[in-house]
């Protein structure tokens, strides 16, 4: 049996850092007018969604994804910013060199949050707490922005403790700490629990960490398929999952909200092929290649179809990609109501895998 010593050596020592109000907060840091009030980034005419709010436009129940015109039901006063994600990117490779002084294993989960593993840092700091609060002062010192952490013994505990004191906290969750704050939290509270999975816990009874840890493994296999064994073990506090530093992207997407509804044939093929463009760039750029590909369209009233298709071949070309996203479409058409939003995702992708030889692109 492995003795306790030897476990607490292997023990990993994780951040995940989040910043607050990402998007918001570098407009308000940028344009001083807008301190202190309630701001949705987003386009307020181009009939999108808001992408983030500040704190005092959350404060009214702002929250992104959220359309405009319910935005501004909620607050008279929000005040719509479009957004610079030029800027963010570059405020976002700011923080990524501060992690970089403190441990060479970072997985960014996007321009704002990443996970660090730091149980060997650079900076020889005694522990993961310390390296958190340093790395807090020096982004707020360096961008005049605020980020909140979270850490603990794994990725799963570690995203938990960063939302825990938003915003510009910093939460710990030892070892001795992790089963029984797992026991306490909503399902929804969990990362990797969406709504629509919560729901479904919700009516089997699973209501809490507690309940969740109370179900078998057979039974978790059994309602939620190859993720049960996943939410066995978190509801255990534990995760065995590392910190990936050269994670791969899952998927290359692009979509585009229009400013009139879209009804015939022909204007909806104009639209797709345009974000076609973009998602075929991008793969070329990134030297991936996927099998799968989704169509999502989005009516005027919100309701939202997605339709998929799996080859068994990578996608070689745009002309493909482009004829397997218009046959997904045209399965749809003619629509009763107009079109506010098209998109196409290209995922079970191949980093830098060969191309469909002449053969199998002739077959089809």
């Amino acid at each position: 049996m492995e003795s306790p010593d030897l476990a607490a050596e292997k023990q990993r020592k994780i951040i995940h850092v989040d910043m607050d109000a990402f998007y918001a907060s570098v407009e308000q840091r940028d344009n001083p007018d807008l301190r202190g009030k309630p701001v949705a980034v987003g386009g307020a005419r181009e009939r999108g969604v808001v992408a983030a709010a500040s704190y005092e436009a959350r404060k009214f129940g702002i929250h992104s994804a959220m359309p405009p015109v319910t935005a501004r039901r909620k607050c008279a006063e929000l005040i719509f910013v479009k957004p610079r994600f030029e800027v963010y990117r570059e405020v976002s490779l700011q923080i990524r060199a501060i992690f970089a002084d403190y441990t060479p294993l970072i997985e960014p989960l996007s321009l704002d949050e990443a996970y660090l593993d730091v149980t060997a840092n650079l900076k020889g700091l005694p522990t993961a707490t310390a390296v958190a609060e340093e790395i807090r002062a020096r982004i707020r010192a360096e961008t005049a922005l605020t980020a909140s952490a979270g850490v603990s013994y794994n990725k799963f505990l570690a995203k938990l403790a960063s939302d825990h004191r938003k915003p510009d906290g910093l939460f710990v969750i030892t070892p001795k700490m992790g089963p029984a704050f797992v026991e306490t939290l909503p399902v929804g509270k969990f990362h990797g629990i969406g709504p629509a999975t919560s729901a479904k816990m919700n009516r089997l009874g699973i209501y809490t960490g507690l309940d969740l840890k109370a179900q078998t493994l057979a039974f978790l296999r059994q309602h939620f398929g190859k993720s049960g064994p996943y939410y066995h073990s978190i509801a255990r506090g534990i995760d065995e999952r590392p910190v990936r530093p050269d994670r791969v992207r899952k998927s290359v997407g692009g979509e585009n909200t229009f400013f009139d509804n879209l009804h015939d044939r022909q204007a909806m093929h104009e639209a797709l092929a345009g974000i076609i463009d973009k998602v075929w760039r991008h793969c070329d750029k990134a030297k991936v290649r996927g099998r799968t590909v989704t169509l999502k369209l989005r009516y005027q009233d919100f309701e939202q179809l997605t339709r998929s298709r799996s080859l068994p071949h990578a996608i070689g070309s745009q002309d493909e990609l482009e004829r397997v996203s218009f046959e997904l479409l045209d399965a749809l058409l003619p629509v009763s109501k107009g079109v506010r939003l098209l998109g196409v995702t290209l995922s079970s992708l191949d980093e830098d895998g060969p191309e469909p030889d002449v053969q199998m692109q002739l077959a089809l």
